[in-house]
């Protein structure tokens, strides 16, 4: 064979090795991808993406436990701020910071123009109806002997009435002060602690002027009370609630306290009063507690958290991993037999810790999908559904 004959032969050849070895195997099929029908996934049962999935089963509701911020505060019904009817000068005070007093103990003294003015008034009335009294009886006698006409009687009845009148209002005047009618004309307003307790807050000192309308001022430091007395053995506790609190609180509700102070203790509570409004400005929700302070450990103006157990309330619970969110529906995977999961359209309630309420769509042993909940949704996602 000639030189020219042979390179046809070779050109062949060449290019029977060349498409052969561009040429590759198909591609062994993957017996371990799950496969996807409509809302199901079901994997080999040597799928090693099976590990990957933790299921848990469902279970009916579990009594709640809440945890609440608060702020303890002075109980009202055992709580007075005292404030001066009269205007005047403090002269002394009697009792210091702190001090327990009783009921009508005095706590200062203050020289007042007005309960001068006040006594002064009530001896001109009692001098003025004595002396009244004695022209009504002198008249009633001259008209008995026909000494006076009937109309001089009538005036002096009327003076004695007129004097009588002035005397009572006088003498209402120092009662509203807190005062006796009998003794002299001192200007001396002893003030007086309407309950007794511990006085916990004052703010007078000897020589500082007070005045009768203290307590409508504009200004903090002229509209504070003189003195609080309150008991701090027992303190109220006002919760920061909101409306989605409402299901859970009640009156009676007995709760726990705890607070950085004193870690490890807890302090017995209960709430006595829930709003019937919401604050419009912040929508926040006012309740209010008590709380029994006898060691006097807790102070007024703590800020601690209040922890309780709501009873359990209709439906089911499941882990919140287990939802997945699309929109404004809610699907968990449920295992329907083992290696097969369906996706289930859920109706959901309120989430607490870390848990979420379903009221439709699941029955209690069913068993659901948490750990890998996400990728059984993006393989749902990937076949199209």
């Amino acid at each position: 064979m000639s030189l020219r004959s042979s390179i046809p032969l070779v050109t062949t050849l060449a290019l029977v090795l060349a498409v052969t070895g561009c040429s590759r195997a198909p591609a062994p099929e993957d017996t371990t991808a799950p496969r996807v029908a409509g809302e199901h996934i079901v994997f080999p049962a040597h799928s090693p993406q099976q590990a990957a999935l933790t299921l848990v089963p469902v279970e009916p509701r579990a009594a709640v436990a809440y945890r609440l911020n608060a702020r303890l505060v002075w109980n009202e019904d055992a709580t007075v701020r005292i404030y001066s009817p009269v205007t005047g000068r403090v002269q002394s005070v009697v009792v210091t910071l702190g001090e327990t007093v009783t009921k009508n103990a005095a706590l200062a003294k203050i020289d007042s123009p007005d309960l001068g003015q006040a006594q002064a008034d009530f001896h001109k009335a009692e001098a003025d109806l004595r002396l009244a009294e004695h022209a009504l009886a002198r008249a009633r006698s001259l008209f008995e002997h026909g000494a006076i006409a009937g109309k001089d009687l009538e005036a002096a009845e009327d003076g004695y009435a007129n004097a009588q009148s002035e005397q009572q209002r006088s003498a209402a005047r120092l009662t509203l002060y807190g005062t006796s009618a009998a003794g002299n004309v001192d200007g001396l307003f002893v003030l007086h602690a309407p309950l007794g307790g511990v006085v916990v807050e004052k703010n007078l000192n000897v020589g500082q002027e007070v005045r009768s309308d203290q307590m409508l001022a504009n200004m903090p430091q002229l509209s504070a009370p003189l003195f609080v007395v309150s008991d701090p053995g027992r303190l109220s506790i006002v919760l920061d609630a909101t409306e989605h609190d409402l299901a859970v609180l009640r009156p009676s509700l007995t709760f726990q306290i705890r607070t950085a102070a004193f870690p490890g203790r807890t302090f017995p509570g209960r709430v006595e009063w829930i709003s019937d409004a919401l604050d419009p400005a912040t929508r926040r929700l006012t309740v209010r507690g008590a709380v029994d302070n006898a060691d006097r450990l807790l102070k007024a103006e703590m800020f601690v958290t209040v922890e309780f157990e709501a009873a359990a309330g209709p439906g089911l619970a499941v882990p919140a991993n287990a939802v997945i969110m699309k929109g404004d529906r809610h699907f968990v995977f449920v295992e329907d037999q083992p290696g097969s999961y369906a996706r289930r359209e859920i109706v959901v309630g309120a989430e607490q810790n870390g848990r979420i309420v379903v009221l439709r769509g699941l029955d209690a042993g069913q068993r659901v999908v948490t750990d890998g909940s996400v990728l059984l949704e993006a393989i749902q996602a990937n076949n199209g559904s």
